[in-house]
């Protein structure tokens, strides 16, 4: 199995600290507002490479964060003349829904920063102590100079950061690429004592501190957004090597940008969906099928007509496991994993996750479904084996509901419309048509009947 490692810049063959097991952390949201549709990439990606270790019989230790103390959190505090903790609450469980509504598995653990606050102000009075931090104006910041490897991860040469830096907005610090570990609250903002006075802690810090927490000191893959290489991740990395003097994770997994209609996301654009939002229009499979349908790290842009596709293409699938009784497969055939479909879908994913393949070969199987050559045998082992391979890309999660959906009779929504224009005539005192109605239906044998809760149709026997 081979990973492109943003820290090499190539694809590495993927050796895990453990055997068998998998210790993955993947940035979660900043709630104070519902997560955005790009960010639904990131959290679709992650749960698609937890379900493949698992696949592939790991045992896989997951942990993604919530940021729930935050400038943009008590920014939306303030505007709304609320506690930071109501929208952070809030915002939380919209994430937690949302996920869900996603077909997005829970995380193993899912820890939030004010949970871990003693935790993180030990981390950065160590970092002090140690001489890679320093207090100034009770504010506490990383010295970047004294860790020669800064940049490592981005690929940011430390002059190249100094470019265009402006001498005020560093005025109490050392170096103009430190970033915050610890900050001095202003009044009215929430706070935290620690060993520098009240405050709170800086974003980096809050998701190395709990990455390690639940993980130990090196863990095998950290993953995210591409924008968070830098300077977030970057920023975490060089805390944890100041500290250890270890990497912080082996291998680091960062998906593409997500633009709309060929253009940046932006509420100034007015091109902002939440995640919410194209849920309320798609189901959740759609979505995903979208993203997977593209290899992650390339960028890919949201169209109403890609997505139009998306829900074509998914349905393809569904109506192609209906040529057969699909309550039966589970019980028929034997081993899946020795077809010749699996073995190139485990190649495609083994390949840097590359989802775009593993999804052409399920459109394969819907071909050898809808063959008229094609044995039932031969049908019933594609359906299985789709199925089999669907779901570990998050497919066919209900698929019982979605194969047997109950149609609705259209005996009765006829019956409901004619009923419906009679009501309507017997309210416009109508009695003429209204009686007409009644009697056109008595001679196709259909009784009808006004009564307190309304009228009542029967069928007589013929």
């Amino acid at each position: 199995m081979f990973l492109y490692n943003t820290q090499t810049r190539k694809k590495e063959e993927f050796v895990p600290i453990i055997k068998n097991r998998l210790s993955l952390y993947a940035c979660g949201p900043t709630v104070y507002d519902y997560f955005h549709i790009g960010n639904a990439r990131a959290f679709i990606f992650f749960d698609v490479v937890r379900r493949y270790f698992e696949f592939k019989g790991y045992e896989v230790n997951y942990v993604q964060n919530i940021t729930d103390i935050d400038d943009k959190i008590i920014n939306k505090s303030i505007e709304e003349k609320v506690d930071f903790t109501t929208v952070a609450d809030k915002y939380s469980q919209a994430f937690l829904d949302d996920a869900k509504a996603l077909g997005i598995k829970a995380p193993s653990v899912q820890p939030r920063a004010t949970e871990v606050m003693p935790d993180i102000i030990a981390y950065i009075d160590a970092l002090v102590k140690s001489g890679h931090a320093y207090e100034a104006n009770r504010d506490v910041y990383f010295d970047t100079s004294s860790l020669p490897s800064y940049g490592s991860l981005s690929g940011k040469k430390t002059e190249d950061q100094l470019t265009g830096a402006r001498v005020a907005e560093n005025l109490f610090k050392r170096n103009p690429t430190d970033f915050t570990l610890w900050k001095n609250s202003k009044p009215g903002e929430p706070v935290w004592q620690s060993p520098w006075g009240e405050g709170r802690p800086g974003w980096h810090t809050e998701c190395v501190v709990m990455s390690q927490k639940y993980l130990g000191e090196t863990f095998d893959i950290h993953g995210g957004g591409i924008d968070l290489i830098f300077p977030h991740h970057e920023n975490e990395l060089a805390q944890a090597q100041a500290l250890s003097g270890k990497p912080l994770a082996n291998y680091w997994l960062h998906n593409g940008f997500l633009n709309i209609e060929g253009e940046k996301m932006s509420k100034s654009l007015k091109n902002f969906f939440t995640a919410r939002d194209i849920l309320q229009e798609y189901d959740a499979e759609v979505i995903r099928f979208f993203f997977l349908s593209k290899h992650y790290r390339s960028p890919i842009d949201f169209t109403r007509e890609l997505m139009e596709e998306s829900k074509r293409a998914l349905s393809n699938f569904y109506e192609a496991l209906k040529t057969v009784d699909f309550l039966e497969i589970p019980k028929i055939l034997l081993d899946t994993s020795q077809s010749t479909e699996v073995r190139d879908f485990t190649s495609a994913m083994d390949d840097d996750f590359n989802t775009a393949k593993a999804i052409a070969i399920m459109f394969d199987l819907v071909k050898q479904l809808k063959s008229p050559s094609a044995s039932e045998d031969d049908k019933h082992k594609a359906a299985k084996v789709m199925f089999y391979i669907g779901r570990v890309l998050g497919f066919f999660q209900n698929l019982e509901t979605k194969l047997h959906k109950k149609q609705p009779d259209l005996s009765d929504a006829l019956m409901e419309l004619i009923i419906n224009y009679r009501n309507e005539a017997r309210n416009n005192k109508d009695w003429k048509t209204s009686d007409r109605i009644r009697d056109d239906l008595a001679a196709l044998s259909i009784e009808i009947k006004d009564t307190p809760k309304g009228c009542i149709w029967t069928q007589k026997e013929q």
